[in-house]
């Protein structure tokens, strides 16, 4: 009796898991298809409606002979009139401090207002305009859209491993999910480096989807892990080249991580526990090996933080700050330290590496409050729960099967 009761609840739950999954898929495509078209709308026939003095703001200007556009805005303050005048670089170091010039403003049927530094815009200049005004309008419905994307995706992931995850993992999963979602609205990416905030709060949000589910699998001492792992770390090193920063960890992920997760997950398939052939035998280090641990990721940190600290590169990151460059190089370097630590540790299935994610995790969360990623911090928060909960679950393994461990 009690066993049919589990098994209509479990069918009950499944049908609103499906629902749901169907419900966010239709509003996905709905939104992005809505938000394609509004962006390709043709503007219709314009009109010249104004003529507006602004003046050159280069607050957040930062050009140097390498780069070939250079954008500047112009801004006049009382009418809140903005344009953006693209330059080459030859052109804008002649440009005065406080330049100024006469920005027209024409307007179609449908009150949509488009300013231009010419008075008689051409053909293709006035398409390029009106698709940026749509695009800049559209900004939340792109922003929403891809929330919903990824809860798409995350219900689907536990659709999939339905049966292999318990009601507290999916439930877990799912508000980890819920809540990275909600900072991205409240809190969006603006855009660095010629990237639309869009796409770099979508690599965000495949991050964090990627890595709790990767967490989520090593905490079952599963080496599917692994799998999964390479797409954390491709993910990765697309946020690191799109935002022009974080190099220790990007080399890191490129010439240790992703090698090192192909032979954990062949190491892993050789230890499999013989009772229950899903789990993975796993372990504890030693009192030395500890020390000696913490005294490498000290020299790592010094030296390659000093590394990094001279090498010039620019980023929209930080607004300019050398100091804080300097310091998220350092933090930059230990963590990356701590990384292969752990990827060590993963490898040889010590229980010790989720100590190391517990560093990690506060090191990190450290540099996506100094670089405004507050999305990633929600990231950090299923780090800290899941490692809390990895940990005893392994600690538990281990205690339970030490006699055979030990022989």
């Amino acid at each position: 009796m009690k066993i049919t009761k589990f098994m209509e609840k479990n069918k009950i739950v499944r049908f609103i898991e499906l629902g749901l999954f169907c419900v966010l898929c239709l509003l996905t495509i709905g939104l992005f298809i809505g938000g394609t078209c509004y962006i390709n709308q043709k503007p219709g026939d314009i009109t010249y409606t104004n003529t507006y003095e602004v003046v050159r703001n280069s607050d957040d200007e930062d050009y140097d002979e390498s780069c070939t556009v250079c954008d500047v805005i112009y801004e006049n303050k009382e009418s809140d009139v903005s344009l953006i005048v693209s330059y080459s670089y030859e052109e804008y170091v002649e440009l005065d401090e406080e330049d100024k010039i006469n920005c027209y403003e024409y307007t179609n049927t449908k009150g949509d207002k488009f300013y231009f530094k010419d008075l008689n815009p051409s053909n293709s200049l006035i398409k390029q305009t009106a698709r940026n005004y749509y695009l800049d309008n559209s900004n939340n419905v792109f922003s929403v859209a891809t929330c919903l994307l990824i809860l798409f995706l995350s219900l689907g992931v536990v659709l999939f491993f339905g049966t292999c995850f318990s009601l507290y993992e999916k439930i877990w999963f799912m508000s980890i999910m819920v809540l990275a979602t909600i900072i991205s609205i409240l809190f969006p990416e603006e855009s660095a480096n010629g990237v639309s905030g869009i796409w770099i709060m979508l690599l965000y949000l495949l991050d964090t989807i990627l890595n709790i589910l990767c967490e989520l699998l090593i905490s079952k001492q599963s080496r599917w892990n692994f799998i999964v792992s390479v797409l954390v770390e491709v993910t990765e090193i697309l946020i690191c080249i799109v935002l022009m920063y974080r190099f220790a960890t990007m080399a890191t992920t490129l010439f240790f991580w992703l090698p090192i997760d192909i032979i954990s997950f062949i190491n892993w398939t050789k230890h499999k526990d013989k009772q229950e052939e899903e789990l993975t035998i796993v372990r504890r280090l030693k009192g030395w090996q500890e020390v000696l641990i913490l005294c490498g990721i000290a020299l790592w940190t010094i030296l390659v933080g000093w590394l990094l600290s001279g090498i010039n590169i620019h980023t929209d990151l930080f607004g300019g700050n050398e100091k804080i460059k300097v310091f998220v190089d350092y933090m930059d370097a230990c963590a990356s330290a701590v990384g292969i630590c752990n990827g060590v540790f993963i490898l040889f299935r010590f229980r010790e590496q989720w100590i190391a994610w517990y560093v990690e995790a506060i090191l990190e969360a450290i540099i996506n409050i100094v670089s405004g990623q507050y999305v990633l911090l929600v990231l950090k928060l299923g780090y800290i729960t899941n490692t809390t909960y990895g940990y005893i679950k392994w600690t538990k393994y281990i205690k339970k099967n030490e006699l055979v461990l030990n022989k």
